[in-house]
């Protein structure tokens, strides 16, 4: 995996004929205190989100329905990530830049964040981006 991101399992409860609960807590199923939580649903077909990178903020996504492929990279590494499984979720660290494609026409897109939003905290020009994660991911 990419540095700073990992893929983490969550419990899954219950059976296939009442359902099944998933519960996420802060702390101890995820490495951080939840601050923030969105959504993102409704993407057109051909329409890529993210493409930016946090200074600080760390987040968990989890495609909660349909599917989405979630691309992750460093300067120095790149994988791609495809999340459609309820009780999986994707940790991406600070300093990796994302971008998100490919949503299934039933995508729901689930994200904790351990930051209140800011915009002081994004990199969204890949060259500047570029000049400080590789001084970041060198220390």
């Amino acid at each position: 995996m990419v540095k700073n991101t990992n893929i983490i399992e969550f419990r899954k409860n219950g059976d296939s004929s009442r359902g099944y609960l998933t519960a996420i807590e802060s702390n101890k199923d995820i490495p951080f205190d939840i601050k923030r939580i969105y959504y993102i649903t409704d993407v057109p077909a051909n329409v890529d989100r993210g493409f930016h990178s946090h200074k600080n903020l760390q987040q968990i996504l989890i495609c909660v329905s349909g599917s989405v492929k979630i691309k992750v990279s460093t300067p120095y590494e790149k994988e791609e990530i495809i999340l459609n499984n309820s009780n999986q979720g994707l940790y991406i660290g600070n300093m990796v830049w994302r971008e998100m494609a490919e949503f299934s026409e039933s995508a729901v897109l689930l994200v904790l964040a351990s930051e209140y939003y800011t915009e002081d905290d994004y990199y969204r020009d890949y060259d500047e981006y570029l000049i400080m994660a590789k001084e970041y991911f060198l220390h």
